[in-house]
């Protein structure tokens, strides 16, 4: 039986992911890097900044350090920072949603994003009281892929990771939710249904997120 949900944020709560690109695009300029759209989603969506500096570093033969990674994700903050302080990036149907499932859940978040972000967001739209905790980047020694997050998570529920459902928006996050023995919901926000074939659900919108169809996995 499931007792406890716990939410992705960028692109399941919150639309966001654009701005997230949009950042890492203008810190790349400054590079002289091009970062396309189509590679951003194929190979780097899944990762905290981290792990996008870090790799895409590693695609183009940079010799970086941890501080020079550290700076770039600093600078690329700041600009998010400045992108979500201007923009509503809630996806339409999350307040209800959260606001439907707090009523029979408890509810937490597992992210690969800052937890200022993320609380940024959340208590700007009054969210923030329904979720009993965030794990964010940097909270658990591995992001996703790694089921870290997840079974971070399922700690502080209290529950065992068999009696939490995730809801998840990529490949990435599901694979996280799966290794750590969550059931998982994949939601088509980002991507087509296709990609999330390793779910055990896959629904198209927030509304569809349901005490049924949890009580029913």
């Amino acid at each position: 039986m499931i007792k406890a949900v716990v939410f992705d944020f960028d692109g399941v709560l919150a639309n966001s992911e654009p701005l997230h690109l949009l950042a890492y695009q203008e810190v790349f300029a400054s590079l002289g890097v091009e970062l396309s759209r189509e590679e951003y989603y194929a190979d780097y969506l899944g990762f905290d900044d981290h792990g996008v500096f870090r790799t895409l570093a590693g695609s183009k033969g940079w010799a970086v350090d941890e501080a020079r990674i550290l700076a770039l994700i600093e600078e690329k903050c700041r600009v998010f920072d400045a992108l979500i302080a201007s923009t509503d990036v809630l996806y339409e149907e999350a307040a209800g949603c959260v606001r439907r499932l707090s009523g029979e859940f408890p509810l937490g978040i597992a992210s690969g994003a800052f937890r200022h972000e993320i609380e940024t967001i959340l208590q700007r739209a009054g969210l923030d009281r329904h979720f009993g905790f965030i794990v964010a980047s940097g909270d658990t020694a591995a992001s996703k892929p790694s089921p870290d997050p997840y079974i971070r998570a399922a700690q502080l529920h209290g529950v065992a990771p068999s009696a939490c459902v995730a809801i998840e928006d990529s490949r990435w996050g599901i694979e996280s939710a799966r290794a750590a023995g969550l059931k998982c919901v994949g939601i088509t926000t980002t991507y087509p249904a296709a990609e999330l074939w390793n779910a055990d659900r896959v629904i198209d919108a927030l509304h569809q997120f349901s005490p049924d169809l949890i009580r029913a996995l």
